[in-house]
């Protein structure tokens, strides 16, 4: 029998025979072999076409912690459960952003606890009916999940509260991350059952299965896989503090596209993985991207919208007219703010209730006219904090209606009540300002929901007596710390923390002109509409297929274990070096070359004994000894350190200062590639380096004789990185007209004469041998960064050349498993070094059959 894992559960459910892929399409290895990626098979390739399908439908899987489904037993006496969509999901919501010619699927947990006898029953109703995949979670782990890892700990700190007491969300329990990873791992699980990985897209939601990527990443390489996160994403000061905070990041970066709702959430999180991971960004035609490993990580940054069609349709309906109207009659003759909230410790009703107590005690005026009416729904969450938010929020509200209330007059209205959300609409119908004065909250909707209710339909005009061709208006108060305040440019701005400002802004919204309320209101408007959420899901599919589109060509391996997984992937014709293949090429061959980068190549980068130890000396002086080979070390070092490390080393060449000086052996003097005549320049530069190392704690100047370098490698990541590009423009701009080269690389800023590079010392090198008659048939060239990608360049279209011998045996490697111009790579110094033993062994046991007189290429100076 098939495996569910691999076939498509909709098909099992009808009955007929699964089928893999779509359209009778033979699934390719990827979905069979564990870890395993190879092109399709030959029937896969030769039925393949790049014209559309009319048959092919492309799907999307979308994961989020629950279904957007209601559930109710049964009350017709029998057991079981009748289940409906819930029209208020977000998931559900963004069905319309997607088209019609996409298939949705759900997977997700139920709120309800379904017995296990009911399971399969539940499962397969819902997969028929709904298209729903539930993840039955058993209640004792799902509790540790929830309102454990994911409300305790999670929730807490991405909206910036610290644990610095065990009564502030409590210290890190790891059974709760535990229990996290198991969830996330059931419902990695489920979406395997239906997962089809060659076609279908996977979109997972929010911080609840923020380690869910690297589950399906683990099983199938080139998932094409999507995350937004629906919080906020906090500042690297507070992320640092989570004790599994590389493993999230980890897990994330196995996503293909992340999304966040502001700038801020997204910059905050490319800083944690420059600082925690070392993983810079880049931002290339409007997007940003994530190296990782191969792969690009792509960055999303558009806030949700509201669902238009949704809202519209209940502001039609008559019981929300029949409500607006009891609402007028009920405020007639007074102004109305509304405040919607949830009752946690993060949405600030509590300081908004002091803002409009201090209102009221300078503007006496306004007492009897001014009401604030606080609709406080149900906290998500539950514990003590949330008993304290009630507790203030109560005793607030009374203090307030003690103080300014009278007979037929009640300032604050609190409305704890669940509410339909028609009478919800009503509310927002009859405001003349909302208030959102949220201390931190990942984006809030209720200014959006605000905005287009307050636009109101002809019904609505006329029960409140507006003239309906007149332009709307509409005040916005909301807090600068929620994540659609960037959007709402007509806003008045606040800082929720300072009461005195939130009074000032309330009272603002009520005397502004009726000119400017409409305009305000015209300008909201026109965003909120076309930013809905059909747009926010459309563009954010959009960004994905364009993230996932390089899936097919690349080559991936998975590396690493447990939550430290992650796929490498690769360029089809970058290769691992195999030692067997070049220890054979280097037998058959006569005249080779050899280039060795040293720092990361022949010795670790940035490891405290910079020198050469005797492993190293050894297995250069025996590639030496050798009359066939001519080894280069072409370093960034200068001409005295390489002469000192390498001296006992007599026929090895040196390129120092990245090719600038050239000695060809230990008897011969160091000899310039590039005549330059003057260095007058670095008294121009050197003061300029000078200013920025004064200001950049850990930074400081290397000069050599040809080059100068400001090194930021122990400064502040980001800050370093930050004064290094003022410093390139800077240079760049003072030294516009000197003959120089003004590079970044890794943690440094060069400046250096023009045509200076290690692809000179190749090229110069290839130029020498073919002058005295030995062509070389065999060339080896390895270095580790982006300074040798000049040399392999130069070795690469050589072959192409007369450069190089038309049977040439060529091998540009780099170190590790990396983007480069070079088609083969060894993964670290230890491969590197035990691949050159295998070549000094074969140059020893050549030498024992062969005795050929010794020589010796000088390379000319021109």
């Amino acid at each position: 029998m098939v495996s569910r894992s691999y076939s498509n559960l909709l098909d099992l459910t009808s009955g007929d025979s699964p089928t893999f892929g779509r359209g009778g399409r033979k699934l390719s290895r990827v979905a069979t072999v564990a870890g395993v990626l190879s092109e399709l098979d030959d029937e896969s390739r030769s039925n393949a076409s790049d014209a559309p399908s009319s048959v092919t439908q492309e799907r999307m899987i979308i994961v989020g912690n629950q279904l957007p489904l209601r559930a109710h037993r049964r009350n017709d006496g029998e057991e079981g459960w009748n289940f409906s969509w819930d029209e208020d999901s977000l998931l559900l919501q963004l069905k319309d952003g997607l088209g019609e010619d996409v298939e949705v699927l759900y997977v997700g947990s139920l709120k309800e606890e379904i017995e296990p006898s009911q399971q399969d029953d539940v499962a397969q109703t819902l997969l028929e009916t709904f298209k729903c995949v539930p993840a039955f979670i058993p209640p004792e782990l799902f509790s540790k999940f929830y309102h454990g890892f994911c409300k305790q700990h999670l929730w807490p700190l991405f909206h910036y509260m610290l644990p610095l007491s065990p009564d502030l969300g409590g210290r890190f329990d790891r059974s709760l991350w535990q229990a996290y990873v198991s969830v996330n791992k059931i419902f990695a699980d489920k979406v395997m059952e239906v997962i089809n990985p060659d076609d279908d897209f996977v979109w997972v939601h929010d911080y609840h299965l923020m380690v869910l990527p690297t589950f399906l990443r683990k099983r199938f390489n080139r998932v094409k896989l999507g995350f937004f996160l629906h919080s906020p994403f906090p500042s690297s000061e507070i992320y640092r503090t989570l004790p599994v905070r590389d493993e999230i990041l980890r897990a994330l970066l196995n996503s293909d596209l992340i999304g966040f709702h502001t700038f801020d959430y997204a910059r905050h999180f490319l800083s944690c993985c420059s600082r925690m991971l070392g993983i810079s960004y880049q931002s290339k035609r409007g997007y940003i991207g994530l190296e990782y490993y191969g792969r690009t990580v792509s960055i999303k940054i558009l806030p949700v919208g509201i669902h238009m069609v949704q809202l519209q349709s209940v502001l039609d309906l008559p019981e929300t007219e029949t409500r607006v109207a009891e609402l007028r009659d009920k405020f007639h003759g007074q102004t109305v703010l509304l405040g919607v909230d949830d009752m946690d410790i993060f949405k600030g009703i509590s300081l908004k209730l002091l803002a409009f107590e201090l209102l009221l005690s300078q503007h006496p005026d306004q007492r009897g006219k001014l009401v604030l009416v606080q609709i406080a729904n149900p906290a998500r969450g539950r514990g003590k904090d949330v008993q304290e938010v009630q507790a203030e929020t109560y005793a607030t509200v009374k203090r307030i209606n003690q103080k300014f209330g009278r007979t037929g007059y009640e300032p604050v209205i609190l409305v704890d009540k669940p509410l339909q959300f028609y009478e919800r609409i009503a509310y927002y119908a009859v405001a003349e300002c909302c208030l959102v004065t949220a201390v931190r909250d990942g984006m809030n909707l209720i200014p959006y929901e605000y905005v287009i209710c307050r636009q109101g339909t002809e019904k609505l005009d006329a029960t409140l007596g507006l003239n309906p061709t007149a332009p709307k208006k509409s005040m916005l108060v909301v807090s600068e710390f929620i994540g659609c305040s960037p959007s709402l440019s007509g806003a008045i701005r606040v800082n929720p923390w300072n009461i005195d400002a939130v009074s000032e802004a309330m009272d603002s919204a009520l005397i502004v002109s009726e000119a400017e309320k409409q305009m305000r209101h015209e300008k909201h408007y026109k965003y909120v509409c076309t930013h809905d959420v059909a747009y926010w899901a459309q563009s954010f599919l959009q960004d994905l297929e364009r993230a996932c589109r390089d899936h097919v060509r690349r080559r991936c391996w998975g590396i690493g274990f447990g939550l430290g997984f992650r796929v490498v992937a690769l360029d089809p014709s970058f290769r691992k070096l195999s030692v067997e293949h070049i220890v054979s090429a280097y037998k058959r061959t006569k005249h080779r070359a050899i280039l060795l980068d040293y720092d990361g190549t022949m010795t670790v980068r940035n490891s405290i004994s910079k020198g050469p130890n005797a492993e190293v000396i050894s297995i250069l002086n025996n590639l030496c000894r050798d009359p066939k080979n001519i080894v280069f070390i072409v370093s960034g070092k200068d001409t005295k350190t390489l002469t000192q490390w390498f001296s006992s080393c007599e026929t090895l060449g040196l390129a120092a200062e990245h090719g600038y000086f050239v000695r060809p052996n230990h008897d011969a003097k160091w000899e310039t590639c590039v005549a330059v005549v003057d260095f007058y320049w670095k008294q121009i530069a050197e003061p300029v380096m000078s200013l920025y190392t004064e200001t950049t704690d850990g930074s400081f100047i290397d000069s050599k004789e040809s080059t100068l370098v400001w090194n930021y490698q122990y400064a502040d990541p980001d800050f370093g990185s930050c004064q290094a590009k003022e410093l390139l423009d800077h240079l760049e701009s003072v030294l516009a007209n000197e003959p120089v080269t003004v590079k970044s690389g890794q943690n440094i800023v060069e400046v250096k004469p023009q045509g200076v590079n290690k692809g000179l010392v190749a090229e110069r090198l290839l130029e020498t041998m073919q002058k005295k008659g030995t062509v070389p048939d065999f060339v080896l060239c390895i270095g580790d960064d982006r300074s040798d990608e000049d040399m392999f360049e130069v070795i690469m279209s050589a072959v192409a050349s007369a450069s190089l011998s038309p049977v040439a045996e060529v091998f540009a490697c780099t170190v590790g498993q990396k983007p480069s111009k070079a088609k083969y790579y060894l993964e670290d110094t230890t491969e590197i070094l035990r691949m050159l033993q295998g070549l000094a062994s074969a140059s020893e046991h050549s030498a024992k059959h062969v005795s050929i007189s010794p020589q010796r290429v000088i390379i000319d100076r021109e």
